[in-house]
């Protein structure tokens, strides 16, 4: 048995072979990813996030708004405020941004110190006073199938809501049971409220936060994005916010693409080679009962075009003999017996007519 032979036995063993390797390796690469959601959620970088459901990819990157470089003009399509959102019933318009604060310069923001003003992600004005309901975070995440971004540390929550203070205005107060240890609680509240001093603790003050629900918007005539107002909590302490783009759909991401165009016709090509060879000798081998060379898919064509372009090398050895220059110099003179110069053309012809003449007295004769 000669080594070609050995050869198509171990390719046919190998493509008996594929499936089940194949098999095996995609049910590994399952796992590996399961067991890896969480270390590829530590690694995604800000204002994306990975479905722990389908895997797919989130960038909210393109719909992030940043301020105009200072000194620059904007661009024509550049937004120089952050998306807007009406309050309807809400007797104040929301400003919000996605992963990063607003564009807008914010003073005086209610209960919040100066230096994280520049850090609010989300705010109204009501009565002339700026309140925010939430600063940066760059960090979405997943709540089972629902895509969310919550802001917190906003302002401090009203002690009197303005549910409450309608109500009072009406002439409507809350119901109290008898007997009840509403009382007990308030107290115990109070204290926990206050310092000994009779002081406000700071970290009793309960802020403002905000809730933003981010879905996919396949409308190829949407907008960029458009925020809605979903509603806010009976004490003014949470508000819910709707956000839809075509940004937020799933897709790839780009840390995974490590191949481009390229690299993918490459991979593409040789696995079409090795199936086209593999399958080839097979079928030669097993079929047609083919041995040698002769197990090698379409060996004619392959030995026809091997002899092609050993005759074009040929050719083209010879053309470019041609063009190589020879050396100039002195050619050789033969003399004739009648003692002149000349060159063995003449002599040659003369041979050939006595050779002739000899010929024509011989078949005469």
């Amino acid at each position: 048995m000669r080594w070609y032979d050995v050869a198509a036995i171990g390719l046919a063993v190998l493509l008996q072979q594929v499936a089940p390797s194949a098999a095996a390796a995609a049910a590994a690469a399952a796992a590996a990813a399961a067991s890896d959601d969480k270390a590829k959620s530590r690694d995604d970088p800000p204002c994306t996030v990975h479905s722990p459901n389908s895997g797919s990819f989130f960038d909210l990157n393109p719909i992030l708004l940043a301020p105009p470089e200072s000194g620059k003009k904007a661009h024509k399509d550049q937004r120089t405020s952050s998306w807007h959102a009406r309050g309807y019933d809400y007797p104040a318009n929301f400003t919000l941004n996605v992963c990063a604060p607003v564009i807008e310069k914010l003073e005086d923001v209610q209960g919040v110190q100066e230096s994280r003003w520049r850090n609010v992600s989300a705010y109204y004005e009501l009565d002339g006073k700026v309140y925010s309901i939430g600063e940066q975070s760059s960090e979405p995440t997943f709540r089972g199938r629902k895509m969310v971004l919550q802001y917190t540390d906003g302002s401090p929550c009203p002690d009197h809501p303005r549910s409450k203070r309608s109500l009072d205005a009406n002439g409507l107060s809350p119901r109290k049971l008898i007997g009840h240890d509403d009382d007990k609680r308030k107290d115990d509240d109070d204290d926990d409220r206050h310092d000994g001093s009779g002081h406000q603790k700071e970290n009793s003050k309960r802020r403002k936060s905000t809730l933003i629900s981010v879905l996919c918007e396949r409308d190829a005539l949407a907008p960029k994005a458009s925020v809605a107002f979903v509603g806010a909590s009976p004490d003014e302490c949470a508000y819910f916010f709707e956000l839809r783009s075509p940004h937020a759909c799933g897709g790839v991401s780009n840390a995974q693409q490590t191949l481009g165009p390229t690299g993918v016709f490459g991979v593409i090509a040789l696995i079409a080679v090795l199936v086209y060879l593999v399958g080839g000798c097979v079928y030669q081998r097993t079929v047609m009962h083919a041995r040698g060379w002769k197990q090698l898919p379409n060996y004619s064509l392959w030995a026809g075009i091997g002899g092609f372009f050993g005759d074009m090398f040929i050719i083209l050895t010879s053309s470019c003999g041609r063009l190589i220059p020879r050396s100039r110099g002195y050619r050789s003179l033969s003399i004739n017996g009648n003692g002149r110069g000349g060159g063995g053309r003449g002599s040659r012809n003369d041979d050939e007519n006595r050779l002739i003449d000899q010929l024509d007295e011989e078949w005469e004769d």
